[in-house]
């Protein structure tokens, strides 16, 4: 057991009710932390000094800013075994993707944000003619509220912290309650760092009425940067309008992924394996709605099932496992309620299914891989975001069926399409209405392009100089010379 205490002001600190929430590992749903609780009064606290550090923070030279964040970045590195472990017990995922994809990624968060910070420009607009020069400023945000999900907990939550504190901001996070352990490591390696008191702070707790509610309805906090289900991205933004926070929300995906019949089928194999089941198939950008021209259908289709057949389900330590527990047993039974709608709806079930209870599986939320074929997209399995080791397959003639397909959806956040044709991959990705298309490869990112979504599945872009904009205000100076 491992007692997780809110982090504000550069101390751990417990909450102020004295309240605690007890975390589960879903590996065996046995207890693994004692984590603070929060509430308004925690973020009163956590706010105020978020806000005193602010004044010094945000007028740093952004140089030191970098070496600060470089520190931090390093000591991700030096407790990336202890972090990729507390991230499995707390998650469910493997512990090579822990360890080998998502601490990796946390540390190149930092550097990435900390060198665009310290490199990044402005623009001048000059009138010689008129003797006016005009300038724009770029000046920190303020207070950032980051709220970050359990199925990336410390990818994600860097994804958001580094650059805001990168471009001068201080921030408030409130990681997801089922996976708060690593967000307080982080908390440690920060004060370890020399990171100055009240520039980051980590309060622990629950969403409505809770902590989570109260971040985004504080009238100190000038923005939330939010990843999750797009239902509470809409309580969200209810709640941020009356303060008329700035908001940069990452949210659902139903994303469709396109198997052309000229494909490389092998390359289209693989990728639709990792796009349905990484991580447990809890991923936003999951292509979870596997379209596959009909001359291809049915041997694509065979060598799936037998292929996701073929992946380990079990125990996320073992280094044979490619698929562990699910988040939660509420989770799980979620997950479940959709595999039986898509029974009733009339969708094929060629594999999966059933929760496993074979041996030490019984104590935890496993799931194995799970394959519908003859799937129609007017059923809600094909409509709604399972989040889990389902995949719904169909199959479509022409391209253009696809694109109608893929778009007939109200997410929009990303997609993949597998054709060794240059005329069909440009058409798929212009038309197909999604904030990041894959041409034969997915999870490929370059952290300079714009991420987000279209219609329910963000609002906003991060990355790059997206990020810049969204962490800070833009100000005009114009002078008039002599």
């Amino acid at each position: 057991m491992r007692t997780v205490e809110h982090f504000i002001g550069g101390r751990f600190v417990p909450a102020a009710s004295e309240a605690t929430f007890t975390s589960v590992s879903p590996i065996d749903n046995r207890p693994i932390a004692e984590v603070a609780e929060g509430d308004a009064d925690d973020v009163g606290r956590a706010v105020a000094a978020a806000r005193e550090a602010f004044a010094t923070w945000s007028r740093m030279d952004p140089a030191e800013r970098r070496r600060i964040l470089y520190r931090v970045a390093d000591g991700v590195e030096s407790r990336i075994d202890e972090l990729a472990e507390w991230e499995t017990r707390d998650m469910g995922k493997p512990l090579f993707l822990s360890r080998d994809k998502d601490m990796p990624r946390v540390a190149q968060n930092l550097r990435f944000f900390a060198d665009w910070a310290e490199h990044a420009s402005t623009r001048t607009y000059a009138k010689p003619w008129d003797g006016v020069l005009s300038y724009e400023l770029r000046e920190p945000l303020g207070v950032v509220g980051a709220i970050s999900p359990w199925n990336f907990p410390l990818m994600l939550l860097s994804w958001k912290v580094a650059p805001a504190l990168a471009f001068g901001c201080t921030v408030v996070a409130k990681p997801a309650e089922q996976t708060p352990v690593t967000a307080s490591i982080l908390a440690e390696i920060c004060a370890e760092a020399g990171l100055p008191d009240g520039v980051f702070n980590v309060v622990h707790g629950f969403g409505p009425d809770a902590a989570g509610e109260a971040l985004t309805t504080h009238p100190d906090v000038d923005a939330i940067t939010f990843t999750g289900e797009s239902n509470t991205g809409r309580a969200i933004m209810a709640a941020a309008a009356p303060t008329m926070k700035k908001l940069s929300f990452e949210m659902g995906g139903k994303s469709a992924n396109i198997v052309c019949a000229d494909a490389d089928l092998d390359a289209a194999l693989e990728g639709a394996l990792r796009g349905s089941f990484v991580n447990q198939g809890e991923v936003c950008l999951a292509g979870s709605r596997l379209l596959v021209q009909r001359p291809v259908y049915d041997e694509f289709v065979r060598r799936f099932v037998a292929a996701a057949e073929s992946w380990p389900v079990g125990d996320p330590f073992d280094p044979a496992t490619r698929v562990g527990p699910l988040v939660s047993e509420e989770h799980l039974e979620r997950v479940l309620s959709y595999v039986h709608l898509a029974q009733e709806e009339g969708a094929k079930l060629l594999t999966g299914g059933e929760r496993l209870t074979d041996g030490a599986l019984a104590e935890g939320n496993y799931l194995a891989p799970t394959v519908f074929a003859d799937a129609d997209n007017s059923m809600r399995v094909c409509q709604e975001e399972i989040f889990g080791p389902v995949e719904m397959v169909m199959p479509f003639d022409e391209v253009d069926e696809a694109i109608a397909i893929a778009n007939d959806s109200r997410y929009g956040l990303a997609g993949m399409v597998w054709t060794k044709n240059l005329d069909t991959a440009h058409k798929v990705a212009q038309e197909v209405r999604t904030g990041t298309m894959w041409v034969n490869c997915f999870f490929v990112r370059d952290l300079r392009a714009p991420f987000g979504g279209y219609k329910e599945s963000g609002l906003g872009r991060e990355g790059g100089d997206y990020s810049h904009e969204f962490f800070t205000e833009a100000k005009a100076v114009v002078v008039k010379l002599s």
